[in-house]
């Protein structure tokens, strides 16, 4: 082990990381996901600078090291994320008021689909429940310029939702 060399780390990941990526999107089930572990693993080994090996291929074992770790947090963190899911399904469903999927996806896919401004806006609106007033505060932009924009958004919903823009 050698003192602290950035430079030792920095060479290290330049030289693993097309193959740690590549470890990790043989893995994950989102190339985006891959890209996130090995932005996790790059943090992850610069808090351990100071345990980086002398050697290039025990440095590219440790750099391994640390990314099955890594892939074995983001696997668990997925478990529990879709325990969670599963839970609140469960709690739903024995209510009696279990959601339209279906639905409920159509309308998230239609705000994702808004221009920028106006699907940050709708989503304060409904999803963070701000008034209009507070939502164009949080972005910096006239309260009257927000609800034109919020007005345009719903004419945009109501269209890609496939309900009439007359009543």
């Amino acid at each position: 082990m050698t003192s602290v060399d950035p430079h030792g780390l920095e060479r290290a990941l330049r030289d693993s990381s097309p193959a740690l990526l590549a470890y990790f999107e043989r893995r994950a089930s989102d190339r985006a996901d891959a890209a996130d572990m090995l932005g996790e693993l790059m943090l992850q080994a610069w808090r351990r600078t100071a345990a980086l090996p002398d050697e290039p291929e025990r440095q590219r074992m440790w750099l391994f090291t640390i990314a099955r770790h890594v892939l074995a947090n983001h696997r668990r963190s997925a478990r529990n994320r879709h325990a969670l899911v599963e839970k609140v399904r469960a709690v739903l469903h024995s209510l009696g008021d279990e959601p339209d999927i279906g639905a409920a996806a159509d309308v998230r896919d239609a705000v994702l689909r808004l221009p920028e401004h106006q699907r940050e806006l709708v989503m304060l609106v409904h999803w963070d429940r701000f008034t209009i007033v507070e939502a164009a505060e949080l972005m910096g932009t006239n309260p009257s310029t927000a609800r034109s924009r919020y007005a345009a958004a719903r004419i945009m919903l109501r269209e890609a939702l496939g309900e009439t823009t007359g009543s």
